[in-house]
């Protein structure tokens, strides 16, 4: 068994591909509005991940042939993010896979819902446009993707992370 299938990670894996199958369904919906397209990096960005992503990733990725990636001058741009290319684009993160859709979540604020739009995307939208059906629910994928990593955690054998934890994606390439 490779890494990749661990059981351990099979939940993430399998919450990845229905992530995907919604994202697919929403481009299609929103084709006309989305301007994303390779070389289109403004989000981009250093993140940190929850370890079942972290490991899940590095189980997917041959790290030796990343090892020789430049180091971004910007410490806030990705490691990963190559000639406005996403060298681990397949392997991503979840919240990579779903920027530039416009997401839906659950204000801090109040009790009401909150749409969030990348700025290049979109630029001639009205609120009452997006419902349930043809927004990203993060709230719900967020949640499922907390609960999967809290049962990941605790079946780490050195319990070093907590279900709280981030690690920097950067880590996946070793100094």
């Amino acid at each position: 068994m490779s890494s990749a299938e661990k059981p351990g990670l099979v939940p993430y894996y399998k919450l990845r591909t229905e992530i995907d199958s919604l994202c697919e369904s929403l481009e299609k919906v929103h084709s006309k509005q989305l301007k994303c397209k390779k070389g289109c990096d403004l989000c981009c960005m250093a993140i940190s991940v929850f370890p079942v992503e972290f490991f899940a990733i590095q189980a997917e990725l041959n790290l030796e042939s990343l090892s020789g990636l430049p180091v971004p001058k910007d410490e806030d741009q990705c490691r990963f993010l190559v000639n406005h290319s996403c060298t681990i684009y397949n392997s991503r993160p979840v919240i990579c896979r779903t920027h530039g859709l416009p997401l839906l979540y659950m204000s801090m604020e109040s009790d009401e819902y909150e749409l969030s739009l990348c700025e290049l995307n979109f630029t001639d939208y009205d609120f009452e446009d997006f419902d349930e059906e043809n927004t990203y629910p993060m709230d719900r994928i967020n949640s499922q993707l907390y609960q999967i990593n809290k049962n990941f955690v605790v079946c780490l054998e050195d319990a070093k992370y907590t279900e709280q934890d981030r690690i920097p994606l950067a880590e996946l390439i070793s100094k």
